[in-house]
């Protein structure tokens, strides 16, 4: 027998039947509906915790700017006239942008330019109050401070300018007890340095509250704005990237975008100059190796002329001339495409000059060439910034250094290519030259020899005039060269925060306030074997025998905390009573009858239960009433040696069953209480309580005394 949540006790079985799933759901929504006031609970206690996480949490906004990134041809557009000329480079892959614009070493720089290791913060009613822009009244420059530094000190702005400055922290050091007063503008020795505090134009006098300043070391306020920079690409055809921050100030982070867009900027014309400053460099100084060559065949050429009084090349060699120049044009050209490729190989190879730049106008005719040049270029560009900004340690300059080495062979092989290709062509037009030579054998051999001085005269003078032309055309690139750029979108967004959300927050709070009860709910359901109803036993193969109601009142709701089980010890059966309780008592009587029959042997029933307080006694003392006064003679033995819970209805004399069972009485009759509830209701207590109650239920004495009862109840 076992004690229900529901006011009543059942006899059951262990042969179980399937449950129907739709009758456990509902048997689960109804116990959340009795249930109601956890739910209730929960969501007050939710929405309350949703409201507090609200109110403390600081506010984050974001804001979003768009870059739009030119290509060749829309460079080409805005300078026309010099984007023949290569002043204007193309725009890099997009991807590669994201991932520069997020890089650590542009935005140290907007770190630097903005003073943002620098914070400031007041405490306000639920969170620090951040002041930036507008809200900030003074400005606090740590003198002797690095960038590895890290320093705090709150400053207090009294009257008349005053300035109160106290509880310094520099690093490890704490000054708590230190408070210097000092004014405004001017420098003060702290116990964290100089420092110097001017007005802003937000200045207005006196606070209340304290500002406290902190300077934070640069590399770890670095990383926490980039790790809040995000960037992505709204359509994958547009040449457009967009820029997400946030921040707990709108004013700072619309600050940082323009900021880092300038930055971008001014390093994207850093590299271009660079490339240009260089290119002029090899250009001058190669100016001036052939302005010297030029000088020496010049003079050669007078003098032999004035030596051997050499006429001019009679008409008769006009026509093998023509041919011969046009060989050597050829030649000229082809002779100026194979020394600019010799230069750059041989500066690739050269270990003392692996990390300049490469001359950008090298006039070699191969498409594939210039753009391996131009993509080295950049990626040197990029190398030399990183390593200036950390160290040639850096496992990101590692990492360009190994795609610079691959570069420089691709490179290589390709000007090994175009020397092979300028090489055979040189050979080709040489055969021909030859042939217009042997024409012009006949000539005298000092117009043979003036032709050969002069052909060299003039690839002098075509080299020097094609580096001329190329150091205009450089000059033009540092006058001319267009930012590859553009903000169509600046800095913009909601004035809502994007964390935290409230009506999110709220929403989560309410999904939680009902989810927690109904989880709690759910496991006591299924961790719980209690019998609770009717139904919780109609699975089972055995009859059903009674139902019996619960004799006290069970509180539910924000009462259940008085509804604490207790064991009941009273006869609630009277004669000529018909109250339900009665009545399902002479029902339960009734069913055993039944059950019984009209068989003499079945007159021993025993009530049992794996747990205590499940109402064993409860039921065996009425259940007996029950038959007592329907004229029954019924004994109620107490064979609950260790509570004796049935003997206290005769108040738990000081002998009895066990007494007996241990043979120190050997006359039952003398523990038998007769008639003290009833006049057909007998009762053996349990007596004195033995030290082995297992042994004494399996003694002879027992079944001899059950067997005796038997005959006279």
């Amino acid at each position: 027998m076992t004690e229900d949540n529901n006011n009543s006790y059942y006899g059951g079985g262990i042969i179980q039947k399937p449950v129907d799933d739709f009758q456990q759901i509902q048997e689960f929504f109804a116990l959340c509906g009795r249930k109601w006031s956890w739910f209730v609970i929960s969501l007050l206690v939710a929405l309350f915790i949703g409201a507090v996480y609200i109110l403390t949490s600081q506010p984050v906004y974001e804001r979003k700017a768009s870059i739009l990134f030119k290509d060749e041809s829309s460079l080409s557009k805005d300078f026309g006239m010099f984007a023949s000329m290569g002043v204007n480079k193309g725009r890099s892959n997009l991807y590669d942008e994201m991932i520069t614009l997020k890089s650590p070493i542009y935005m140290v720089d907007v770190v630097r330019a903005l003073h943002l290791d620098m914070n400031y913060t007041v405490n306000g009613r639920f969170h620090d109050i951040v002041l930036y822009g507008k809200s900030l009244p003074i400005d606090v420059t740590m003198v002797d401070l690095g960038d590895e530094d890290y320093a705090q000190m709150n400053v207090r702005i009294l009257d008349g300018n005053m300035l109160e400055l106290s509880d310094f922290k520099m690093n490890q050091d704490k000054f708590d007890n230190k408070t210097i007063k000092t004014k405004l503008g001017s420098i003060t020795k702290t116990p964290i340095g100089s420092v110097m505090i001017k007005p802003t134009t937000a200045f207005k006098g006196k606070t209340d509250k304290p500002i406290l300043v902190s300077k934070s070391k640069i590399d770890g306020v670095t990383k926490s704005y980039v790790s809040r920079l995000k960037a992505d690409l709204p359509e994958r055809k547009a040449s457009v990237i967009d820029l997400r921050f946030v921040d707990t100030s709108v004013k700072r982070a619309e600050d940082v975008l323009n900021t880092l867009f300038k930055v971008y900027n001014k390093k994207w014309m850093d590299d271009i100059n660079e490339q240009a400053i260089n290119t002029s460099h090899f250009i001058d100084e190669e100016l001036k190796l052939i302005e010297a060559e030029l000088n020496d065949v010049d003079a050669d050429i007078s003098a032999y002329k004035s030596q051997n009084m050499v006429p001019d090349v009679g008409t008769s060699t006009i026509m093998n001339m023509n041919k011969a120049e046009t060989t050597n044009a050829q030649l000229m050209e082809l002779s100026n495409q194979l020394f600019m490729a010799r230069y750059i190989k041989k500066q690739l190879a050269d270990e003392n000059s692996k990390y300049k730049v490469l001359p950008a106008n090298s006039g070699i005719e191969s498409n594939s060439v210039s753009q391996q040049i131009l993509a080295y270029n950049e990626k040197l560009s990029q190398r030399n910034a990183m390593a200036a900004n950390s160290s040639t340690n850096n496992p990101l300059v590692a990492e360009l250094d190994q795609s610079l080495n691959a570069t420089r062979q691709a490179i290589i092989a390709s000007l090994d290519n175009s020397i092979a290709t300028i090489s055979n062509r040189m050979a080709d037009l040489k055969t021909t030259e030859n042939t217009a030579k042997g024409q012009i054998a006949a000539s005298p051999n000092q117009a043979k020899y003036l032709l050969s001085v002069e052909r060299q005269q003039k690839v002098k003078e075509q080299l020097y005039i094609f580096l001329l032309q190329k150091r205009e055309e450089n000059q033009l690139s540092k006058v001319f060269t267009a930012y590859n750029t553009k903000l169509i979108n600046p800095p913009a967004g909601s004035l809502s925060p994007v964390k935290p959300i409230k009506i999110n927050v709220l929403l989560i709070a309410l999904a939680l306030g009902l989810l927690i009860p109904m989880m709690l709910l759910f496991l006591m359901s299924h961790m719980d074997n209690v019998v609770h109803n009717r139904k919780d036993i109609d699975a089972l193969s055995i009859p059903f025998v009674g139902e019996i109601p619960l004799g006290y009142k069970k509180h539910s709701g924000l009462l259940s905390f008085l509804n604490k089980r207790k064991e009941i010890r009273q006869i609630v059966v009277k004669e000529k009573s018909g109250n339900s309780i009665n009545e399902a008592f002479r029902v339960l009587r009734t069913n055993l009858e039944f059950i019984m029959g009209k068989d003499e042997a079945c007159r021993t029933m025993m009530l049992t239960s794996s747990f205590a307080h499940s109402g064993k006694t409860y039921i065996t003392a009425n259940l007996g009433m029950s038959f007592a006064i329907k004229d029954k003679k019924v004994l109620l033995v107490d064979l609950d040696f260790r509570k004796g819970s049935l003997s206290s209805f005769v108040d738990k004399p000081s002998i009895g069953i066990a007494d007996y069972l241990s043979e120190n009485i050997n006359v039952i009759d003398d523990v038998i209480i007769k008639g003290k509830l009833h006049e057909n209701l007998d009762i053996i207590p349990v007596g004195t309580t033995p030290p082995n109650p297992t042994e004494l239920l399996f003694s002879d004495r027992l079944s001899e005394l059950v067997n005796s009862m038997r005959e006279q109840y």
